[in-house]
């Protein structure tokens, strides 16, 4: 079992040098450059270079939070950003003066930065940016006055950035959600020439959640245009949900009949599907009419209306999987031809039959969910508190030894700390090898270049241009490029002020070093190893996989009730859930020292999970396949068995004693719920089906997560 498994160590090296090419965004990093050389030319030539870099610096830092999102969120995000920065120039600059206020400013700030990691993977990064900044800036005091002015320059440079992000908002408006819809449609096109496997995640999961985030800015927007993209994804999400279940169908009708007609057509079904799927993606993609041609519909038609004559003519074995696979064919013709509508056309009727808008939630609301986020995360149970705790203890013991010592360029001690410190060992460990490696690269690099070119400002503009562009176009796609660039940049940004690079190579190499050690060291001392987080991730997915079970059997047993809107809410939150764990166990398994066996178990963990949530996506489609019947008593026994097994398989995973002997008898529960009720009616034949699958997928999810937390 072992021998089957990379070594830890190997996938650990493997993240070094691993080059994402999917984040490679050069319009992105033209615009940041622009940003930050244009003050850098307007300043030198004006005279006045310490303006144009406080600017610069004010848009370089900024440039950081800009990115492919809507513009809308991307707007709040950088005008955040651009606050931020001011602030903690203004702070730097006034603190500096004496070591006892830089030290317990910037302790606190890191605190505050480690902290936000909790409300969002952005306010995150927002926090170190401006932490960054803040102790940059007080390396060099300045009186009040000199500090606002400062700030305000910084304020203004980010918010000079922010312009060049939003430049084409008049023209492009919703550009990035169409792109973030475009890709879903992609994927869902894709999906429909393949089989769906049940031990493997539903099929455009992180489109899904990636066009649900970029949606969600439209949430107070009911112009034509954002009510359209909303209709989409309502529209997006029935066909995703109909072709998996149309997927799981052909396979088991496979089974009874290898060589039947109904293979066939359901084939051709998905065929003409991908194709339709394919054509409204290039559309929302290119912002074209979509080239759906009219033999599209008419063979989606023509298909299903064959599917429908056989229904009568089928043996027994798979006359139930056949009605329902007619069903999910309609429904998703339906689904199809609606959407083919939405992208060619905006029309008032169609968008009055929009009935997902979302009520506004009130400030109060909002800053109350936030308070009770950081609240949640004040112990030492959370990673995030313990981040928090690091984060502060070293950013202060980086600026108060880097005073102490009267350290050259001392910013570099603590600057470092902040950038490479994480959460995780994986990130910590892997950002410090390449920050130490890059910095050396850059230092080199930028000396070497220095004195092989001619000439001084405009060489250091120039120079400064390239690497900006550079750090933001390769930099995401590798941090050894991003250290090396950023490093050879800040190089260049330096002489600008008449610090000639050889005064700065030898201080930041040390000071580098310097920092990177506190950061590896703290982390080595009072680690937060992943293998102790993820089971917690997996035990908040199964919670979230109850809830949303839960909200099915209430639509079972209370088919009178519209529970609509709590199934969608219930379903998003499963589904980020479920992302978060699978991203927690990935992580796992490139971080030395795990053992073989806990990496199967916890994959194995996930894959029987996958086929749980399978089984429970089929229910929930059922809802709209089959007729309301009145719920079983035996119906009721069994989703309270499953929601109690789920329970028990949380706490398990967080440290209860749960044993075998504490979870219920879901397979004697399964065997009552089968021979109750009428088999033939369609509904209940459904569940008995679905329910197997579950009761499947439980009992060998129970041996595994058992395992883990005896482990």
């Amino acid at each position: 079992m072992a021998a089957s498994r990379p070594n830890a160590w190997a996938a650990f090296w493997q993240t070094l040098i691993k080059f994402d090419s999917a984040k490679l965004a050069p319009a992105l990093a033209v615009r940041n450059t622009l940003g930050v050389v244009l003050p850098l030319i307007a300043g030198t030539a004006a005279g006045w270079p310490s303006v144009g870099i406080a600017v610069g610096t004010g848009a370089l830092n900024v440039a950081f939070s800009d990115g492919q999102e809507p513009y809308r969120q991307r707007a709040k995000r950088m005008l955040a950003a651009s606050v931020l920065v001011g602030l903690a120039v203004f702070a730097g600059g006034i603190s500096g003066h004496y070591i006892w206020a830089i030290v317990a400013v910037a302790a606190g700030w890191a605190f505050a930065a480690g902290m936000m990691i909790s409300l969002s993977s952005t306010a995150g990064d927002l926090g170190v940016i401006s932490l960054v900044t803040l102790v940059v800036y007080a390396a060099n005091p300045q009186p009040l006055d000199r500090a606002i002015y400062s700030g305000l320059l910084a304020f203004s440079g980010g918010l000079l950035q922010t312009l060049f992000s939003l430049a084409f908002w008049p023209l492009r408006r919703y550009r990035p959600e169409s792109r973030a819809l475009g890709a879903m449609f992609r994927e869902l096109a894709a999906s429909a020439a393949r089989t769906a496997e049940a031990s493997q995640s539903p099929p455009a999961s992180a489109e899904t959640i990636a066009a649900r985030t970029s949606l969600g800015s439209l949430t107070n927007d009911h112009s034509v245009s954002a009510e359209r993209f909303k209709v989409l994804m309502s529209e997006a999400e029935r066909v995703r949900l109909g072709m998996l279940v149309l997927s799981r169908l052909r396979v088991r009708i496979g089974r009874e009949r290898v060589d039947g007609p109904e293979i066939r057509l359901m084939d051709e079904f998905n065929e003409v599907a991908g194709a339709m799927l394919g054509a409204i993606a290039d559309s929302l993609e290119t912002g074209a009419t979509a080239r759906v041609m009219p033999e599209h519909q008419a063979r989606l038609r023509e298909t299903t209306e064959k599917f429908r004559a056989m229904t009568d003519v089928v043996p027994p074995s798979v006359e139930a999987m056949v009605k329902d696979a007619r069903f999910q064919m309609d429904a998703i013709g339906g689904q199809l031809r609606a959407s083919v509508d939405l992208v060619t056309n905006v029309t008032p009727a169609g968008l009055e039959a929009f009935e997902r808008r979302e009520a506004r939630r009130p400030w109060r609301l909002r800053l109350g969910g936030t308070v009770a986020t950081l609240r949640a995360n004040l112990n030492l149970r959370s990673t995030v508190f313990r981040h928090a705790l690091r984060l502060t203890v070293c950013i202060g013991l980086g600026e108060a030894a880097a005073r102490s010592f009267s350290l050259h360029r001392s910013y570099w001690v603590p600057m470092t700390i902040a950038i490479v410190l994480k959460p995780d060992f994986t990130a910590t460990f892997s950002r410090g090898v390449l920050r130490l490696a890059g910095t050396f690269a850059g230092l080199l690099l930028a000396t070497g270049l220095f004195h092989l070119m001619p000439g001084i400002l405009a060489k250091a503009v120039l120079m400064t241009g390239v690497f900006m562009f550079l750090l933001r176009w390769l930099g995401p796609a590798n941090y050894g490029v991003f250290v090396t660039a950023v490093t050879a940049l800040v190089v260049f940004l330096i002489s600008l002020t008449g610090v000639m690079p050889g005064d700065v190579m030898t201080a930041r190499a040390i000071n580098t070093v310097a920092g990177g050690l506190i950061a590896l060291v703290a982390y080595a001392v009072w680690p937060t190893w992943e293998r102790a987080i993820a089971p917690e991730a997996i035990a908040g997915m199964l919670d979230a996989y109850r809830l949303y079970f839960r909200a099915i059997r209430d639509s079972y047993e209370r088919p009178e009730s519209n529970l609509r809107s709590s199934l969608d809410s219930a379903r998003a939150a499963a589904r980020l859930a479920r992302t978060n764990a699978e991203a927690s166990v990935d992580r796992l398994l490139a971080e030395p020292g795990t053992s073989a066996d806990l990496a199967v178990l916890h994959s194995g963990a996930l894959a029987s999970s996958h086929r749980f949530v399978h089984a429970v996506m089929a229910l929930e489609a059922g809802l709209l396949s089959s007729q309301p019947v009145p719920a079983r008593a035996a119906f009721t026994t069994f989703a309270n068995h499953v929601e109690l097994t789920l329970y028990y398989l949380a706490s398990g995973l967080r440290g209860s004693a749960v044993g075998a002997e504490s979870l219920p008898e879901l397979r004697e529960a399964h065997n009552v719920l089968v021979h109750s009720g009428d088999a033939l009616t369609e509904r209940y034949a459904l569940v008995n089906v679905e329910t197997d699958r579950i009761t499947n997928s439980l009992n060998t999810l129970s041996e595994q997560i058992l395992g883990l937390s005896g482990s």
